[in-house]
């Protein structure tokens, strides 16, 4: 079996940090998050990986490389045509899957749950789709299975009145018979070929279509407050103490914390985990709340940072309170005090998002 992961599209409600970093390069628990797609794919014991990626895209094959570092071998595959739906990525594939079967996980996804009972499941059952579903709240935002009689008859894609509370998550392992279907299925009211419309084709063609609910939380992180709730679940999966930069003998250090090498940690500051600090960051009477990660050659002066993600190389040098946010990389946060004249000096661009 082979897999599939997505790392491209444009992370349009990510902006403005998508405009500089791929989102599938966001950091959870100062880890790219399609590290945690690549390792839950290897650990379910798939080595023959394919990455789909926009045709410009340089950095994720850095980050990632060869796959090497997995035991993995990774071949980067170029979303030619452009954005055109999760089915069109599939067909774009289809040189790389070669008629074998796949798991399909979308690179901005997050779960806890190991997916080797999926692929039991699908082996087992001789299944030609096996959907991973999730309760969720907010079924509207994703397609949605509709049973009838306690059968799964379709997948509504983003219907506005969801026929249940299920959501089909961003995994799923199919057969050959999925080429059939992705080929077979016409653009949306929206352009785009969608997975939901490929399942409900299986569906009414007669192929074995199975589902299970995936157990622990699952986390599509699709919008700014779902990257830091993704970012929360991870660093609450941390355990022990992992110190190796230098600390103060007035610094104060409760929980699960991370701190890389080199960084330092002086002053009155105190650190309540879970959260992570990067190499060579320093932090200088400051207030690190939980579920805080902290990149490398971070420095933060007397501010209090709570629940949020600080990118590589930010300076925050500030007596307020930060709370709930992403800062993009080597962003500057300064205290007004500290500049004249007095008042808000604001660089924004497009598609911030700024509280004063």
């Amino acid at each position: 079996m082979k897999a599939l992961i997505t790392a491209g599209g444009r992370g349009t409600r990510l902006r403005p940090i998508t405009y500089t970093t791929n989102k599938h390069l966001i950091p959870l628990g100062n880890k790219p998050m399609i590290w945690y797609a690549i390792e839950k794919v290897v650990a379910a014991g798939i080595s023959d990986i394919g990455i789909n990626i926009n045709p410009e895209e340089t950095e994720i094959q850095k980050t990632v490389g060869d796959g090497s570092r997995w035991g993995a071998q990774i071949t980067y595959i170029k979303q030619t045509g452009g954005p055109q739906g999760l089915a069109h990525i599939i067909k774009v594939a289809e040189k790389f899957l070669d008629g074998d079967s796949f798991l399909f996980y979308l690179g901005d996804n997050i779960v806890l749950a190991d997916l080797k009972s999926l692929i039991r499941r699908f082996e087992r059952g001789k299944l030609d789709c096996l959907l991973a579903l999730s309760h969720v709240q907010d079924p509207e935002r994703f397609g949605v299975p509709v049973f009838e009689n306690g059968k799964l008859v379709r997948v509504d894609e983003k219907p506005e009145n969801p026929a249940s509370n299920f959501a089909v998550t961003g995994i799923y392992v199919y057969s050959p018979a999925v080429m059939k279907a992705v080929h077979a299925i016409k653009p949306s009211a929206r352009g785009e070929l969608e997975i939901s419309d490929a399942h409900t084709y299986l569906l009414q063609h007669g192929s074995r279509v199975g589902y299970q609910e995936i157990t622990g939380w699952w986390k599509d992180t699709g919008k700014p407050f779902d990257i830091l709730e993704g970012n929360s679940l991870i660093l609450d999966q941390l355990t022990g103490q992992d110190i190796q930069g230098e600390i103060s003998p007035e610094t104060v250090i409760e929980g699960t914390v991370r701190i890389g090498k080199g960084a330092r940690i002086t002053g009155a500051s105190v650190l309540r985990g879970p959260l992570v600090v990067g190499e060579q960051s320093i932090l200088h009477n400051a207030y690190i709340a939980p579920y805080t990660s902290i990149g490398n050659n971070v420095s933060i002066t007397n501010a209090e940072v709570d629940h949020s993600i600080i990118l590589d190389g930010v300076s925050i040098n500030t007596n307020k309170h930060i709370v709930d946010s992403i800062i993009g990389n080597n962003a500057q946060v300064t205290d007004v005090t500290l500049t004249r004249p007095s008042g808000h000096k604001l660089i924004v661009g497009s598609n911030s998002s700024v509280e004063i």
